[in-house]
């Protein structure tokens, strides 16, 4: 985030969002009238299996056109990926922010990772059951990631992604309704932290 831009990486397994989470903020930050890439990494294309994502955010045009290897931030919808990835590759210590979606506390967390910066932990997927009925968290780690960065108001967001819920899903306002408060309840639950 000091380097002009904020660069995220988002870490699930397919089926849980990680790719629509990434493409919903940079759609959002592109409406706010910054500038934004936002892309997947692809392995194995099958549900459960390990990907990645990414957003590289920034107030003036991105020239650049790599992978983001030194992340600002990185999002990890599964914890059980911690076992198995490095989820902190390139993660700065001093300056880099770790949100994990799991039931276990930071210092249960902390004791799997040889990394020792900022770590945020919510469950992320509890919040998303119980305000969407479905175990897809990738809409309340969007909330975690606006409660621990600057680079986009909650507003502006949910302003945003409203409006694009409304579009796909006018018949079911419930998944409008439940995606937004998800939102909101994560934003609530890390800036409590």
């Amino acid at each position: 985030m000091s380097k002009g831009m904020t660069e995220i990486r988002w870490h699930g397994r397919g089926g849980q969002g990680a790719k629509t989470a990434a493409l919903l903020l940079g759609e959002a930050v592109v409406a706010s009238g910054k500038y934004v890439q936002a892309f997947p990494e692809y392995g194995p294309e099958r549900m459960g299996a390990p990907v990645a994502s990414y957003d590289r955010i920034s107030d003036k045009e991105i020239l650049i056109h790599s992978p983001i290897t030194n992340p600002d931030v990185v999002l990890v919808l599964d914890e059980t990926l911690i076992d198995t990835i490095d989820v902190t590759k390139g993660l700065d210590e001093k300056t880099g922010i770790l949100i994990v979606n799991t039931p276990f506390s930071k210092e249960e967390i902390q004791k799997k990772l040889t990394w020792k910066g900022k770590l945020v932990v919510l469950d992320a997927t509890k919040i998303s059951v119980e305000t969407i009925g479905k175990p897809i968290p990738n809409t309340p780690m969007i909330g975690a990631l606006l409660a621990v960065t600057n680079f986009l108001t909650l507003d502006d967001f949910i302003e945003d992604t409203k409006k694009k819920l409304e579009k796909k899903f006018k018949n079911k306002p419930g998944v409008i309704e439940g995606n937004i408060n998800a939102i909101k309840k994560a934003y609530e639950e890390v800036k409590k932290q």
